[in-house]
């Protein structure tokens, strides 16, 4: 399946083939030359545009050639690659950035280096460009293209390569590069970062491939370091066939644009979502912005599972050295793929924050029990109720809901009573680093958070800042645990108003084992209750996604007549006014993300159904309102 590691899974070609909006892929037998006499790829971390700017025109001369790719060192795996070059200069990963400001003419020559493969160039081009353009170059002819630049925005261009099918072929989009256009004004300082991925099926059950952000896997991405206080501007493109759910730790970002290879949308004030994570869909693009507050260690990356561990994302893989290292205190091993570092320093002299005296405190436990579904093991989070801690085989599936109190400072202490080690991220709190559950990784050079071994325990701070609904689960070993349970709902409700379960239903969907396609829990089942509600009331519903990879679809019906509800939050934060409006109640809810609506029903019979990727129904739960 792409993206495990494994055999390319039918359910994620159709979620790929279904939103593509540019495909950018290039063919497996283009003439290349031997390993040996092919050139090595750079990387291209987005700092500088490429080519000749001369008044307001910028000349650049591309070469699509053969070279060989070390996503990881340089003295690692390798795959042998096609990628663009500006003339003599070495070939990039990704393309050489394009980047000009509005009224710019821009003139491209385009060579094709390789002996067999003609190449289909596309995106250069005016923006917005509703065509689909293709420049075709066959081997060793060169082609000419001059265009205005067009409207400020966020774009990409890349290049096709002989006839593929994305539905039977492996991932080729090596060739795709960043085009910014500026304002006349210019723009603030920001970085770009766009994402590459190569795949390769070696056999029937085996699918190697590279995932890279700027042309490197983690722990070889680039360092993203600020100040607290700094305004932290990215442009993020996703320039490859997969979805990409991007999740930023520690901080909510505000998405100030979103858009495409054609063209580009600024949200208007007021309208500018603010979130946590946000799914990228093959093709997109977005434009964001965050202001830390809080110094220390924090990571910004895809929530797919198989996208950011060793087995799913490393380009040479051993299932020993994978499973090893899966589990290991170095956030270097335990992690791979699509992840970037983000390192925020104190202002210079500013005094830590005062820890407050008065904290409530938690004690949960990290279980393992009995087989109950699917999944060849079964863990979960069990909160201790009263003096004595639960039973060591104790589960329950999902993990304990964590019910907590906007500002009151709260600690957990997490034990661990599996035989292995484990982490816990609190996902979409705004929190100190070091609790932040990423092991060898959260908290500062010199106090590094450890993995939670066997038999030991950690304490995480929680300063709960906001009210909403939030996630908590493992960050180690992550499909394996992931998948067997290790996951749960953390709502924080306002001063004077604890959690109601009469009003206020929380709805947690989640992988049961590696299934393909996935067999999904619902709070832990497939089986439901009738569920009872009282009409005239408002009752809200708290929706939160945490499987290994994919989104759901959410839907309330009345009858067989969809209704209506009011989003009020998203990722935890309120939405404002302007945001929070009434909607058909349906909603896709990708791997890290929670929304929040809510409902006055009138009498009748309801179903609440979540759907799998391909519109199959996989979930439901009658509700009857009186």
């Amino acid at each position: 399946m792409r993206g495990r590691g494994t055999v390319k899974g039918a359910w994620v070609r159709a979620a790929v083939l279904g939103s593509m909006a540019l495909v950018l892929v290039v063919a497996g037998a283009c003439g290349l030359a031997p390993h040996a006499a092919l050139p090595a790829v750079q990387a291209n971390d987005n700092t500088s545009g490429g080519g000749t700017l001369r008044g307001d025109t910028l000349t650049i001369s591309l070469v699509a050639r053969g070279a060989v790719w070390r996503p990881e060192s340089d003295s690692g795996p390798s795959a042998n690659v096609v990628a663009f070059a500006e003339e003599g200069k070495a070939p990039q990963i990704p393309a050489p950035m394009i980047r000009v400001r509005e009224g710019t003419l821009v003139r491209v020559a385009v060579r094709n280096a390789l002996r067999d493969s003609p190449i289909k160039v596309v995106g250069l081009r005016s923006r917005p460009d509703t065509t689909r353009d293709t420049l075709r170059v066959g081997p060793g002819e060169s082609k000419s293209v001059t265009f205005v630049a067009g409207a400020a925005g966020t774009y990409y261009y890349g290049a096709v390569l002989g006839n593929r099918d994305l539905d039977k072929d492996d991932e080729r989009e090596t060739l795709a590069g960043a085009y910014i256009v500026d304002p006349k004004g210019g723009s603030p300082s920001d970085r770009v970062m766009v994402l590459n991925i190569w795949g390769d099926t070696k056999d029937s059950v085996t699918y190697a491939n590279a995932l890279a952000i700027n042309g490197r896997s983690w722990p070889y991405t680039e360092r993203i370091a600020a100040t607290v206080g700094d305004t932290i501007r990215w442009r993020v493109i996703n320039a490859t066939v997969r979805p990409h759910p991007m999740h930023l730790h520690g901080f909510y970002f505000t998405m100030a644009s979103r858009g495409t290879a054609h063209a580009d949308t600024a949200f208007a004030a007021g309208m500018r979502p603010t979130l946590v994570t946000e799914r990228m869909v093959p093709g997109e693009t977005m434009t964001i912005m965050t202001v830390p507050d809080r110094p220390g260690n924090w990571l910004f990356h895809c929530h797919i599972a198989f996208h950011v561990i060793p087995a799913g994302a490393r380009l040479v893989t051993d299932s020993a050295d994978a499973a090893h290292a899966t589990m290991s205190p170095d956030a270097g091993r335990h992690m791979a793929g699509l992840v970037v570092g983000v390192t925020i320093a104190p202002r210079p002299g500013a005094a830590a924050d005062p820890v407050p005296r008065q904290r409530r405190r938690l004690a949960m436990f990290v279980d393992e029990g009995t087989r109950r579904h699917r999944a060849p093991r079964t863990m979960g989070y069990v909160l201790q109720h009263g003096a004595a801690p639960p039973a060591r085989d104790s589960v329950e599936l999902v993990g304990t809901p964590l019910l907590l109190t906007r500002g009151e400072a709260t600690d957990i202490i997490v034990h661990n009573r599996l035989k292995e080690p484990t982490s816990v991220h609190w996902h979409g709190i705004e929190l100190e680093s070091y609790s932040d559950g990423v092991a060898g990784w959260s908290g500062a050079a010199g106090r590094l958070a450890p993995m939670i071994a066997p038999a030991d325990s950690f304490t995480a701070h929680l300063t709960l800042p906001r009210a909403g609904t939030f996630i908590y689960h493992t960050h180690l070993g992550d499909f394996e645990q992931l998948t067997s349970g290790l996951y749960g709902a953390l709502v924080v409700t306002e001063p004077g108003h604890p959690f109601d379960p009469a009003h206020d239903h929380v709805f947690v969907i989640g992988w049961d084992g590696a299934a393909d396609p996935p067999y999904i829990l619902v709070n832990g089942t497939r089986t439901t209750e009738p569920m009872q509600m009282d009409a005239g009331r408002t009752h809200r519903f708290r929706l939160v996604a945490i499987g290994a990879a994919g989104g759901r679809g959410f839907a309330l019906r009345r009858g067989s007549t969809l209704v209506e509800w009011k989003a009020v939050a998203r990722d935890g934060w309120t939405l404002p006014a302007s945001q929070a409006t009434r909607r058909p109640a349906t909603q896709r809810v990708a791997t890290g993300e929670t929304y929040d609506f809510e409902i006055v029903p009138v009498p009748g019979e309801y179903t609440f159904t979540a759907i799998l990727d391909d519109t199959r129904p996989a979930w439901h739960q009658r509700i009857v309102v009186r």
